[in-house]
């Protein structure tokens, strides 16, 4: 047994007792439909929300209307897309041994 097999041994034991590798369920570990779309959603909307939000606080605050409400309406918007375009891309670190 070579020191890399040792170290994935070891590795492998103490997430397992950690209880940090997740266990697949019965069905599988493929999450809900409802689920994906309901947090995509909520992405989007509240990444709106707070751009909106931060954007007309501060053109009330500095007397900018409305100029800085539409920056950040699109900084939240683009925030919201690219939300759900990393919930939707696979992450490309993850190792397939």
């Amino acid at each position: 047994m070579n020191e890399r097999e040792s170290l994935d041994r070891r590795l492998k034991a103490a997430r397992d007792r950690q209880g940090l590798d997740k266990v697949p369920d019965a069905k599988g570990a493929l999450p809900s439909t409802w689920g994906v779309g309901l947090r995509a959603g909520v992405e989007v909307v509240s990444a709106l929300v707070v751009g909106v939000g931060l954007g007309l606080v501060l053109d009330r605050w500095l007397g900018t209307w409305p100029w800085l409400f539409l920056v950040f309406f699109v900084l939240g918007a683009a925030a919201g897309v690219l939300n759900v375009y990393r919930l939707f891309t696979p992450r490309s670190g993850a190792r397939k041994d």
